[in-house]
């Protein structure tokens, strides 16, 4: 298919696990009757951001994949004929954990599993108590309405995983996302920080020759005793040239649909050849953490 309709699910979280799970199946269905080919659940869906606080009884929340989220989805994949990212909090095993996104192709097949390779560890982003780093790698999934490459969050400040995931075909790069202010600094650094989180993905596209497209929450989410992260929303799909074909809203839930023609990754790449043009023989150094 050239002309590939995706459905980005952007909404809020509550404590309820399953009500979490309800509400985006039926926001995926919704994106379904509506035209969206590939949907893409944003980062932790199925609970509120747990990361904000370092507490052993949230690794309740995790479940196995394949597990009941994957089932469902891969039910409503070939109920609807749709290609569906779902990012989870797998339990791979007792104590092994990890921050993964399942890839479930339009006649329910589970294509395979994401995890995600950076993790960070922030003030409100303890991440590093909870996930174990991916062992995939990066890799990219043929499916039916198109070659597909997804990265989870901290992923998508990184260039070199971008990079590694186009260089195996992908022609969309999926980010599911848990991004937002800290309500104390937002008058300050806020416009600075949300700027940096767009234009970084932006230059992926362009780097890249493809489509990127950003999956974030809303909502202010508050641990007992501190002030939240207020998520600022702002999904968005940009094109092979890094242009913002849509965006989503600051605050609202809604479903973003946006159609892509998948036919401008091979114009862009042939008229704007960076894959061409790298110096592969100069690279080395990058697999080094500092040059003295």
């Amino acid at each position: 298919m050239a002309t590939v309709k995706l459905g980005l699910l952007q909404h809020a979280c509550s404590a309820s696990p399953a009500g979490n799970l309800k509400k985006t199946l039926a926001l995926a269905e919704k994106a379904a009757k509506q035209g969206a080919k590939i949907i893409c659940t944003q980062e932790l869906f199925r609970s509120q951001y747990f990361c904000q606080n370092e507490d052993h009884a949230n690794f309740a929340l995790a479940e196995s994949i394949p597990g009941p989220s994957t089932a469902a989805f891969q039910k409503l994949a070939r109920k609807h004929a749709v290609v569906i990212i779902a990012s989870l909090f797998e339990k791979r095993a007792s104590g092994l954990y990890h921050n993964t996104a399942v890839i479930i192709d339009a006649d329910g097949s589970l294509l395979g599993v994401y995890r995600k390779m950076h993790i960070p560890d922030d003030p409100l982003f303890y991440e590093k108590f909870y996930f174990t780093p991916g062992d995939t790698g990066f890799r990219a999934w043929q499916t039916r309405y198109g070659r597909i490459g997804v990265l989870i969050c901290w992923d998508q400040w990184y260039p070199e995983g971008a990079r590694l995931t186009a260089l195996q075909g992908a022609e969309i790069l999926f980010y599911p996302t848990a991004i937002g202010w800290h309500p104390g600094e937002k008058a300050e650094y806020g416009t600075n920080q949300h700027g940096a989180w767009e234009t970084i993905q932006r230059a992926h596209a362009v780097a890249n020759g493809c489509f990127v497209a950003a999956v974030n929450r809303v909502g202010l989410e508050k641990p007992i005793g501190g002030d939240g992260l207020e998520f600022w929303g702002q999904s968005f799909v940009a094109g092979t040239s890094g242009q913002i074909l849509a965006k989503a809203s600051v605050d609202r839930e809604e479903i973003l649909l946006v159609d892509i023609d998948l036919g401008k990754v091979d114009v862009t790449r042939t008229h704007w050849p960076f894959l061409r043009d790298r110096r592969i023989d100069a690279y080395g150094d990058l697999t080094r953490r500092f040059i003295d």
